[in-house]
């Protein structure tokens, strides 16, 4: 166990006895909260236990946390064997398909309802439910400002299907497939054969996308129980993970070990290897960069991109690969790849153990030590020699755009194009299967308007159809642009989140059809190849008003978010105090 410094909260009241409701004498609060809870059929006895808040996140519309039932009983029965009091409570649950015009839109939301609802109740110590793609970022932010002692509990991922002899899972496979049948190579009939197999279990996806990601960097961080990554949705394994979670987090609050001790540089670092290592999901930057602003740090796109340049992807698994989850947890999950990232990690990180970084791995080695397997390749051996993400800079994306080059076509990381330009999604909805369009497989094309604002809510858009009459040609992949977001399950050269967006008037707001744009890789440039005289002067002539709305949410949002390399947070829910950047550049 480290030694950890005195805690300024350990004379703070606890259980029940904090945050009482003011009447104007706080003896009868007491009295009245107990009344009531009593009500519930607890006894005085069970009131005197840690009280450990369990945020609820299932959903008749979310499949991917199916199994929270399930979870939630054996979190429950941790809680208890460890002498706590389990308390559950609902949160805003959200899933990639069921939300309009996207989930990102309501993750601060569910930011701000996890944040405000751990500190408006009692409890000691929160474990966090959750597991689909904006869920989890979600929880971690809300939980990094609430301060109070939180543990991730992951929902897992689904199982993988089969079709006619060919393993399949959501979502990569869903792409894939659907790719096929725009380009005529399959019919109706077998697509909707094939549509009941890539999702054959609840849980997350199959695949290294967002939720997957998003999952590993908990665990990165120190988050989550060692192992909690992996083990799918519908496992026995999963259960007793969710036990062990119970019980962890009991020690937790009686320790008051908050996520002020854990989300540190050292933690968000070593996230930031496990991304790159994995070959994880685009959108794990954003939200990367949000969970850092709550803890008080700002990430460094330029920084991420030379540690990119040193961490490998070794983990072979879709889009980047050739494996599914389930593989990736019998070959030992985690544990595997963070024995062979430990050169590159800070061992001395505080996990909600209670121990290192460090020592969790050792501990793993010695009741599970490595074996031969073709999942988790050593550092020596990548499937890719640098991280899966790159991050591009140029006069048309000052601020950063991202591309996941584990997951492009290596002939189109450099290349020179004709701009081939929708202004928006209604645009590209109407144009982009019109026989019509004057489109070749050389150009680039550029979708407007799909960013922060824009949509709004940033919607995984930004891998964009290949124009039907080129796709039916057999092109399988084009140079895309936009300041959107793919789902981290997509694959192909796709150029994201560029900065700032088009809907706020930047450069990309001024790109025209026929316009050349270069992009390479190597050397990180995305550039719009004009003069910079005829873009200022087509703002000039141009201005761009930004998007607004007259009332509730939607105008709350429209006001407040931040660009993609802020993490699309609110500027009110951010620390407004300077913030250190991370990596550290010392």
């Amino acid at each position: 166990m480290n030694d950890q410094p005195d805690d300024p909260t350990a004379d703070a009241p606890s259980g029940m006895r904090q945050g009482l409701t003011s009447y104007g004498d706080s003896g009868f609060s007491l009295f009245l909260r107990k009344a009531f809870i009593k009500g519930a059929g607890l006894s005085e006895t069970a009131l005197e236990r840690p009280v450990i808040g369990i945020a609820s996140t299932g959903s008749a519309y979310n499949p991917c946390h199916g199994n929270a039932p399930q979870l939630i009983e054996a979190l429950k029965r941790g809680v208890m064997l460890a002498g706590g009091l389990p308390m559950e409570f609902p949160t805003i649950s959200l899933h990639e398909s069921f939300a309009t015009p996207t989930s990102m839109v309501l993750r601060n939301l569910m930011a701000m309802d996890t944040e405000e609802m751990i500190r408006a109740q009692p409890m000691d110590a929160v474990v966090l439910v959750g597991g689909c793609d904006k869920t989890v970022p979600a929880q971690l932010m809300g939980a990094a400002s609430a301060g109070k002692p939180a543990i991730q509990l992951i929902t897992g991922s689904m199982l993988t299907g089969s079709h006619r002899g060919e393993r399949v899972g959501a979502c990569t496979d869903c792409r894939r497939w659907w790719a096929r049948f725009r380009a005529q190579e399959v019919g109706a009939g077998e697509l909707a054969v094939v549509n009941e197999q890539l999702v054959p279990s609840v849980g997350t996806c199959s695949v290294m996308g967002t939720a997957s990601t998003m999952a590993c960097i908990a665990e990165a961080l120190g988050m989550t129980v060692p192992g909690g990554a992996s083990p799918p949705a519908v496992t026995a394994e999963r259960l007793r993970v969710a036990e062990r979670t119970g019980a962890l987090v009991v020690q937790m609050a009686r320790q008051r070990l908050g996520p002020e001790r854990i989300l540190t540089v050292q933690a968000f670092e070593n996230a930031m290897r496990v991304l790159l290592a994995i070959g994880g999901s685009t959108n794990a930057v954003v939200h990367l960069a949000a969970i850092a602003g709550r803890a008080g740090f700002e990430l460094d796109l330029k920084g991420l991109d030379r540690m990119g340049r040193e961490t490998p992807v070794l983990l072979d698994l879709k889009p980047s690969g050739a494996h599914y989850m389930e593989d990736f947890h019998a070959a030992g999950g985690m544990a595997t790849l963070l024995r062979e990232l430990k050169p590159l990690l800070h061992l001395d990180a505080l996990t909600v153990t209670g121990r290192s970084l460090g020592e969790e791995i050792d501990a793993a080695e010695a009741t599970r030590p490595g074996f031969a397997q073709d999942v988790v390749r050593p550092l020596a051996r990548p499937i890719y020699p640098e991280g899966g993400i790159a991050v591009l800079q140029g006069n048309l994306a000052p601020g950063g755009a991202i591309l996941k080059q584990s997951a492009a076509s290596a002939a189109l990381m450099e290349h020179e194009g004709r701009a081939v330009v929708f202004e928006d999604a209604a645009d590209l909805a109407a144009r982009i299967d019109d026989p019509a369009l004057d489109v070749s497989a050389d150009d680039i094309l550029v979708l407007k308007r799909i960013g922060p604002k824009g949509a709004p809510g940033m919607p995984e858009a930004g891998a964009f159809p290949i124009p039907l009459k080129l796709a039916r040609a057999g092109v399988k992949d084009m140079v895309r642009i936009s300041d959107g977001r793919m789902s981290g399950t997509a694959f192909g050269t796709i150029v994201l989140h560029v900065t700032p967006e088009a809907a706020v008037g930047g450069p990309l707001a001024h790109v025209r059809h026929g316009d050349r744009i270069r992009l390479s890789v190597a050397r990180r440039e995305l550039s719009l190849l004009i003069p910079a005289e005829e873009l200022a002067a087509r703002a000039a002539a141009q201005p761009v008003q930004e998007p607004s709305a007259e009332r509730g949410y939607r105008r709350l949002y429209l006001q407040s978010v931040l660009q993609a390399d802020r993490g699309v947070d609110f500027d009110f829910l951010v620390p407004a105090a300077p913030m250190r950047r991370i990596p550290d550049p010392g």
